[in-house]
């Protein structure tokens, strides 16, 4: 009797997905089913919401009042139009299961009619059909099932990935030269992020990278071709076509407030911090194509280090972080703490519409590895005393962004440097033409540099996923300077859209023009276009 049973509730099952109790939509685990299904019934007159008129009033009296084997919600209410969840079927189930046994025990089989029995009989054989395919479902997703636990990578890693290909091409004489010396190019960067959890919570990321956009010596081709690295891509520093392994990083949380990240490698600002600006701009594969305008050249910093990330409150975040150039290196004037470094101390305030943050960096640059705003703007920006010279820099920043709409929203964001000489002799500087000079550079010379930019885009205008935008800015520039300033400003135009084809492809052309490039008008102006294929997955 007891397998009739079985066998009978099931199809009713099947046949009537309103019988039973079901939890409700974010309830999804035993524990709720069980709290949900906590009061026997007596009579089906204690459900406040079923009637007599019901269609399927008669089972429930009968499995109501003959086995004593349904359950309501606390509210004396049950439901009977929601799913039926795989939680409260079993404890459903167990409950007449455990009924029919008591009665069996004590010996009241007359309470289980003989009309009752031919009636489920009758009721498995007519569902017998869609209990065979029901069993052939489960057997075919038991098999799958198998398979994936067989075949998969790892139970705690999961793949996040990017590819990146690009067409671009300049159009304008080369920095201090007289014919436009680049052609049309077409390259491609990989990434392939292997982040796994241990505590759930925690998070290790393991990077390997390719790529072929820059030369044999590690530059960009582009910035090689035109003279400049204001006509850079976002994407484009990578090297070679081979594959290595340019970044580890794990985050783990100490408490609800606070939270620790931690890298022998290629841990950037970026990844201790957060540019503040909106979803996807600062996105190498989605956001804005060039390198400048993407983010403040601020956060264009890193090495092996770590950081903490203090929750204030829960919209004001502290990110107090230090990161060495090569902390794997144990040499002189390397390692940990004895050569290049930067430190961030970085406070973001996070609004309903909007964010906004104000950065403070120090960092030390050893000759011969001084770049200081990043590639972002003017060689000499990035080197003011030349890249002979050992220099310590300053940085304050702004950024923030609103979103007025949903359709439209804004960013901004700038930063000034305090550049200081660290030891004295002679240095080969940029003359802002493709060229240098040999000057003369004293311990504690000074030079301030300073950059910004505002940016609209557009989310979702033309269809689910796509973003037009529009960004103006200031590279970086030299404006003061003991040994050498930039002669003019350089002012950066930029307009992209973002095709979304799905949700794994995007296709972004986008252009870009440089007036005065390297801050100095005697150059030509710098017209630059790409058209960015993203697959992420």
């Amino acid at each position: 009797m007891i397998k009739i049973l079985f066998h009978s509730f099931f199809v009713l099952f099947l046949a009537i997905p309103a019988v039973w109790a079901a939890p409700p939509e974010d309830d999804s685990n035993a524990a709720d089913a069980n709290r949900n299904l906590e009061g026997q019934v007596n009579s089906v007159s204690q459900l406040s919401d079923i009637k007599p008129s019901d269609w399927a009033f008669q089972a429930l009296q009968s499995l109501v009042e003959r086995y004593g084997c349904i359950a309501g919600y606390p509210d004396a209410t049950y439901r009977g139009n929601r799913a039926l969840s795989r939680y409260e079927f079993a404890a459903g189930l167990n409950a007449c299961l455990d009924r029919v046994n008591e009665l069996i025990a004590a010996g009241t089989s007359d309470l289980v009619k003989k009309e009752d029995l031919a009636v489920l009989q009758n009721l498995q054989t007519e569902f017998a059909a869609e209990l065979t395919t029901l069993r052939g479902r489960v057997d075919t997703l038991e098999a799958h099932t198998a398979t994936l636990e067989k075949q998969q990578f790892s139970t705690t890693t999961r793949l996040n990935a990017q590819i990146i290909t690009a067409i671009s091409d300049t159009f304008g004489n080369r920095v201090g030269g007289e014919r436009d010396e680049s052609g049309i190019y077409f390259a491609n960067r990989g990434r392939l992020n292997f982040e796994s959890s241990f505590t759930g919570k925690d998070l290790l990321r393991v990077r390997l990278e390719f790529g072929n956009f820059a030369n044999s010596n590690g530059a960009s081709q582009i910035a090689a071709a035109t003279g400049t690295g204001m006509t850079r891509l976002n994407f484009d520093y990578d090297s070679n076509d081979t594959l290595f392994v340019p970044h580890i990083r794990y985050y783990f949380p100490v408490s609800d407030s606070l939270n620790f990240v931690v890298g022998p490698t290629g841990i950037g600002y970026t990844d201790i911090s957060t540019t503040v600006t909106p979803a996807t701009i600062a996105d190498d594969g989605n956001g804005v194509p060039s390198l400048f305008g993407s983010y403040s050249p601020l956060f264009r910093r890193g090495g092996g280090g770590g950081a903490a990330n203090w929750n204030i409150t829960k919209d004001l975040v502290l990110t107090l972080g230090y990161l060495a150039s090569s902390p794997n290196v144990p040499s002189a004037s390397n390692g940990l703490f004895d050569g290049g470094y930067n430190a961030l101390a970085h406070l973001a305030y996070y609004g309903k519409q909007g964010a906004i943050g104000v950065a403070y960096s120090h960092g030390y640059s050893p000759a011969g590895a001084v770049d200081l705003a990043a590639g972002t703007g003017s060689a000499l920006s990035n080197a003011p005393f030349g890249n002979n010279i050992a220099t310590s820099n300053d940085i304050v920043g702004a950024q923030g962004f609103y979103r007025f709409s949903p359709n439209f929203q804004i960013h901004a964001w700038g930063g000034y440097i305090w550049a200081n000489a660290k030891n004295s002799g002679l240095s080969d500087i940029s003359n802002g033409r493709g060229g240098t000079n040999s000057l003369f550079v004293n311990s504690g010379d000074n030079a301030n540099v300073w950059f910004g930019a505002i940016g609209m885009s557009f989310p979702d205008v033309g269809g689910r996923g796509n973003l037009p935008g529009i960004l103006f800015g200031i590279p970086p520039r030299v404006s003061n300077s003991d040994v050498r300033q930039d002669r003019d400003n350089a002012y950066h135009i930029e307009a992209f859209y973002r095709y979304r084809l799905n949700d794994n492809i995007s296709v972004t052309p986008g252009f870009w023009v440089i007036l005065n490039p390297e801050n100095d008008s005697r150059n030509d102006t710098q017209y630059v276009g790409v058209i960015r294929t993203t697959f992420d997955f």
